[in-house]
């Protein structure tokens, strides 16, 4: 009985005891780990109703994720071998490779529900949407450290970067992608932010920001049937309203504990996409409210330490590892807003995935390489301290034998 009393004192100490002597951080580590594990398991519970309908084969989609999430593990160990510095003088590279690969998929995409975001190469299919996202945050990184003094100073150093957002944002409507641009404005707006730009630049910007969204919302009539479904789902319910009715009832019939793994009624055909954009509503349902929260309580760990390391980084003049560790917390973050407040109808659906628990190679192999980021930025943090701590020894030593 004591060693179980002493258990969520010690779990907390672990949370909160930095490694010394360990050159990554244990934390972050384990909390990606357990995300993608618990994504592993809500994906094969999600998508057996689906695999069984489309090949006859219930883990079909269990399969592809498992593959997915071993290719996504294999390329983080790969980036996390990589300096920051690499990531800095390649980023231009970088920005210049996704703008083709934007361009590619409106020529050969493979269209998916009416959106053309796939391109397929031998059997697998890329989302650039997602290699666009990583690479303009590590563009605009980099960036931020050659004109932090032009950014805080002058508009011309706030716009330049927009100018870069505005031609991936047109390249991502054409397919069209309208959540991606969400995330990268957002994402843009949160590192000049932190990077010291003035507060009327980020009013305008927002401004024209709502103003264009807002256009574009209602230029479409499929946006605009989704913003009126999100007002009243049940005014048509097997219409417009039908993908976040079925949702809501998911997230209705989890309770407190939910109804337990394994049993969701509605992704037995009623919920469309249960194990991409709307696993959360499956999550909701089989592991319920305690469940959720939990689950939130991990991504929220998780980009808490993004901000943390960013913040560290910044302190001590690494600022291209500060600013990037920055745009990944705030992308997670944002993300895992829209993609929750579109299932539980706070938000209009955007497409978006859960980071690290939706089914989606693209997704999962670009975030786990994003939280790889974060690591190896930590470990040139910690490796630059703990020299910096042993060379303290020897300043300032008597020179009368020199």
């Amino acid at each position: 009985m004591t060693a179980v009393r002493a258990f969520p004192k010690y779990c907390w100490q672990w949370l909160r005891t930095p490694s010394p002597g360990v050159l990554y951080d244990r934390q972050l580590v384990w909390t990606s780990l357990l995300l993608m594990v618990i994504g592993l398991v809500m994906v094969t519970s999600a998508s057996l109703p689906v695999g069984l309908r489309l090949a006859d084969a219930p883990f079909l989609f269990a399969k592809r994720h498992a593959f997915y999430l071993l290719v996504a593990m294999l390329a983080a160990v790969a980036v996390m071998y990589i300096p920051v510095k690499l990531w800095q003088r390649y980023s231009g590279y970088m920005l210049l490779i996704s703008s083709i690969l934007l361009l590619a998929v409106l020529v050969v995409g493979r269209s998916v529900n009416g959106a053309a975001r796939w391109i397929s190469i031998a059997g697998i299919n890329i989302q650039p949407a997602e290699i666009a996202k990583l690479s303009l945050f590590v563009f605009l990184a980099g960036y931020l450290v050659r004109r932090h003094g032009e950014v805080r100073e002058h508009f011309r150093g706030f716009a330049k970067p927009l100018a870069v957002l505005l031609l991936f944002a047109g390249l991502l409507l054409i397919q069209p992608d309208l959540g991606s641009v969400v995330v990268m404005f957002v994402t843009t707006v949160g590192m000049l932010f932190m990077a010291g730009a003035k507060l009327w630049q980020f009013i305008a910007l927002l401004m024209t920001g709502l103003t264009l969204v807002a256009g574009l919302i209602i230029a479409e009539p499929y946006r605009v049937r989704r913003v009126t479904a999100f007002l009243d789902p049940w005014q048509d319910p097997f219409g417009s309203g039908y993908q976040l009715t079925q949702s809501l009832m998911a997230f209705g019939r989890g309770d407190w504990f939910g109804q337990g793994l394994g049993n969701s009624i509605q992704k037995l055909e009623y919920l469309p996409e249960a194990h991409t954009d709307f696993v959360f509503a499956v999550i909701a349902e089989e592991l319920g409210l305690v469940g959720l929260s939990v689950i939130l309580c991990l991504i929220f760990f998780l980009v808490f330490k993004a901000l943390f390391i960013g913040k560290r980084c910044l302190a001590q003049n690494q600022l291209f590892g500060g600013f990037l560790a920055f745009g990944i917390g705030i992308w997670f973050a944002f993300q895992t807003l829209v993609n929750v407040g579109a299932a539980s109808g706070m938000l209009p659906t955007k497409g978006l995935t859960l980071p690290l628990i939706s089914y989606g190679g693209s997704s999962l192999v670009i975030m786990a390489v994003a939280v790889a980021l974060l690591l190896r930025i930590d470990h040139e943090y910690r490796l630059a301290t703990s020299q910096a701590h042993q060379k303290t020894p020897y300043q300032g030593k008597d020179h009368k034998h020199d």
